[in-house]
């Protein structure tokens, strides 16, 4: 890389080089399509919270949809404004925050101080992970018929263009009652992608009440969580799920698929 240049200039989700393509015994050389992959600050009340790395584009939704999908706000009310500031080491997302919510997360911010270890590493750490609190769904939550799960997936890579330039994004989105895509976000990280959907769809409000979610990653445990925090009654994903996530998913009351594939669907929590 020429001396002074960045993969961060610029909110481009997607960086151009050349490289060096081997195919069939001969070589050649092309320009390729990298997704970009920056650390992004997310700074709540002018207190960094976290940093994580994501793909710089939709980032007030991520951040909006972060803070809904961790319990750091309720609702879109409580969240004042939000500014993205660009860094030569990455991106800073400052969002302002209620009084009542953001004197909330000081005092978790104490509580965690002075742990060490690994994230998950502890009984302390576990309890932070909050499994056992989150929110129970109505159990009348409809279940999705797999028809229209699978009409969802068949759209889906019409709308991952970052992912066909690039083949290293993976996608979440927000899905009508009868299987018509309402919004797609993309990001590197399956999590960061599912945290810029609701926050998109929270910007929408009650235009996106109902409807269930599709991700094109597996089922992991923090994709339920974040569906149980922000009320989401479904959840369908193209490969599996972990014993855990569909553990979290019946104690929250969630619709959970997986393997949607083709005219394949896994019911994992079938009454």
């Amino acid at each position: 890389m020429p001396k002074g240049s960045s993969v961060f200039e610029g909110t481009d989700a997607i960086h151009r080089l050349p490289v060096v393509r081997f195919d069939g015994g001969a070589s050649t050389v092309e320009n390729d399509d990298l997704a970009v992959e920056a650390p992004v600050a997310l700074v709540f009340n002018g207190i960094s919270h976290a940093v994580m790395m994501a793909t710089p584009q939709d980032l007030e939704d991520f951040a909006l949809g972060f803070a809904l999908s961790e319990g750091l706000i309720q609702s879109r009310s409580e969240c004042r404004d939000v500014e993205v500031e660009q860094r030569a080491e990455g991106f800073e997302v400052r969002m302002e925050i209620a009084s009542g919510a953001f004197a909330a997360l000081k005092q978790r911010k104490r509580a965690m101080e002075g742990r060490t270890g690994c994230g998950l590493c502890g009984l302390e750490s576990l309890q932070q992970l909050g499994l056992q609190t989150l929110p129970r769904l109505h159990s009348d939550h409809p279940d999705v018929p797999p028809a229209r799960i699978q009409r969802a997936f068949a759209h889906l890579p019409e709308h991952q263009r970052l992912n066909a330039q690039t083949g290293a994004c993976h996608a979440a989105a927000w899905v009508h009652d009868d299987g018509r895509l309402a919004l797609v976000r993309e990001d590197v990280g399956r999590h960061n992608a599912l945290d810029k959907l609701l926050g998109a769809r929270a910007r929408f409000g009650e235009a996106l009440a109902s409807g269930f979610v599709i991700v094109s990653s597996r089922a992991s445990v923090e994709l339920v969580r974040k569906c149980a925090n922000v009320g989401v009654g479904a959840l369908a994903a193209i490969s599996a799920p972990t014993s855990l996530a569909v553990a979290v998913a019946r104690q929250t009351g969630i619709r959970l698929y997986g393997f949607c594939r083709g005219e394949q669907v896994v019911f994992y929590t079938a009454p």
